[in-house]
């Protein structure tokens, strides 16, 4: 079986879609079927990343960095399946296009969402699904300002097309049942993401008086929500620390409102290498993800869980469904309830280590890195049956 998996950015740009296009070319390049006649999948990954990273040469995979048209075209000929992470509009009309098997992994809102985020920006709250609804006015609305009117329209019919097109491939893979409530796609397959069983790398001596926050600081990420209930937590007498991991458009705004007295509690840490993340979660037990919008899975979620961390999530569909009943949740953009989960954290000390540990038994079982591999390959096979 020869794969193509394309992905639009791939490493070493960081991003949770990277990461799980490497997690699964690396799984499937490794896999060895159980039975000697069965046949071996032959993995190529594609993108358009010209940088390099130092491993390039060391993969088990073969990768492919080209902006070329016609370089691509003839990539995907010599495919028997091709895998998109995400609905790529050239790529996938260049699939079906060659009459290929195409299989989507949907890592965005991209089919039912025109700016992919599901993420109302005029009044900064989570879209209740205004395309779906066929509220196009709403979808101007919220795109406008930021993009301006001609490209708001464009947004707008391009996700009818892309809609149309993601309908005619082989199956549609979604990370969560919930986001196929959302897309509302033909032929879904929910293939929950695979994760390292080897973390955590230090189990370190985390204090339940340090909470962190690990993401891209942007509006639709809820920072500013989270800030906010930290303010009431220090309003109440509590003592605490807080690690934000990540940079972003919102940064130097968040620094700036601020007050000093809460500035001695909040320790920004940009962007971090893996070793270093490592060292900076040892010390916490609680990992919180206000998220407004934008998630589909909840990727930090799922290996802070294998960390043995506390999960506090907003009840976005997909972040239930990843933290089960091992985590703490709270209604969305509620700064005020936000403060009350991490109150009750503070108040009992015992509660991120008996949850976190549960949470790494469900990150073992839920997120297998192996499962995912096979449930992967069952749906290829399934692709190429039809």
């Amino acid at each position: 079986m020869k794969l193509l998996i394309y992905s639009e950015y791939f490493l070493p740009i960081p991003g949770g879609v990277q990461t799980i296009v490497l997690g699964l070319a690396r799984g499937l390049a490794a896999w060895k079927p159980e039975k000697s006649d069965a046949e071996a999948i032959e993995v190529t990954v594609v993108t358009r990343t010209q940088e390099r990273m130092e491993e390039d040469m060391q993969l088990p995979f073969r990768l492919v960095r080209t902006r070329s048209f016609r370089a691509l075209t003839g990539l995907m000929r010599e495919a028997d399946i091709i895998h998109l992470a995400g609905p790529a509009m050239l790529p996938l009309i260049l699939g079906l296009g060659l009459r290929k098997r195409v299989v989507i992994e949907h890592h965005g809102f991209q089919i039912s969402c025109p700016n992919g985020l599901l993420f109302f920006e005029p009044s900064q709250t989570p879209c209740p699904g205004y395309f779906m609804a066929g509220r196009y006015e709403k979808c101007i609305e919220c795109n406008r300002l930021e993009i301006g009117l001609p490209k708001s329209w464009y947004w707008l019919m391009l996700t009818h097309v892309r809609r149309w097109l993601a309908n005619r491939v082989a199956i549609n893979i979604v990370p969560t049942a919930w986001l196929g409530t959302v897309l509302k796609l033909k032929r879904m397959r929910t293939i929950h993401h695979g994760i390292s069983p080897t973390m955590p790398a230090k189990s370190g001596n985390p204090l339940v008086t340090n909470f962190a926050y690990q993401g891209r600081l942007v509006t639709a990420k809820g920072i500013g929500v989270f800030l906010e209930a930290v303010e009431r937590l220090r309003a109440d007498g509590f003592e605490f620390k807080l690690k934000i991991i990540g940079d972003g458009s919102q940064e130097t705004a968040l620094k700036a409102r601020m007050p000093q007295i809460l500035k001695e509690r909040v320790e920004f840490l940009g962007h971090l290498p893996d070793d270093k993340l490592e060292e900076a979660l040892a010390e916490t037990a609680t990992v919180v993800m206000p998220s407004l919008g934008g998630e589909v899975f909840g990727l930090v979620a799922a290996e802070n869980m294998l960390r043995g961390k506390l999960l506090i999530v907003s009840d976005i569909g997909a972040l239930q469904e990843v933290v089960g009943e091992t985590g703490l949740v709270f209604p969305t953009g509620d700064a005020d309830q936000l403060a009350a989960r991490m109150r009750q954290v503070l108040e009992n000390p015992s509660l991120a280590r008996s949850l976190g540990a549960e949470a790494r038994v469900r990150a073992m079982q839920a997120f297998d890195r192996d499962s995912m591999i096979e449930r992967h390959i069952s749906v290829y096979r399934e692709a190429l049956s039809r």
